[in-house]
């Protein structure tokens, strides 16, 4: 009986991941830009100043990220695992960015 190589990094396509990333900083910044621009009265640019000086920056990058809860489903529904994991490191990448802002 023979197994798969379970160790990480093997068998894993790279490129797959590297979209699933880029794929999910596209989303939540689709989701941030769709709240500004539907939620406030101003443009991106200023919404997105106002609410850095207000100290709300991280409720505008969880609200933003709703999307990309939609995108792994949808990904995760379609066998496409590697891509649902750069979702995921997205996501983790953006909070911790959003801490350090």
């Amino acid at each position: 009986m023979q197994h798969k190589n379970l160790t990480p990094g093997i068998g894993m396509n790279k490129t797959d991941l590297f979209i699933g990333f880029l794929i999910g900083l596209l989303a939540s910044f689709l989701g941030c830009y769709l709240f500004i621009v539907f939620a406030t009265q101003y443009n991106f640019i200023s919404g997105v100043q106002i609410m850095k000086s207000q100290g709300s920056l991280g409720k505008l990058v969880t609200l933003g990220s709703i999307l990309d809860l939609i995108l792994f489903a949808i990904l995760l529904k379609s066998n496409k695992e590697v891509m649902a994991r750069g979702v995921v490191l997205s996501v983790i990448i953006l909070t911790i960015i959003t801490v350090f802002l």
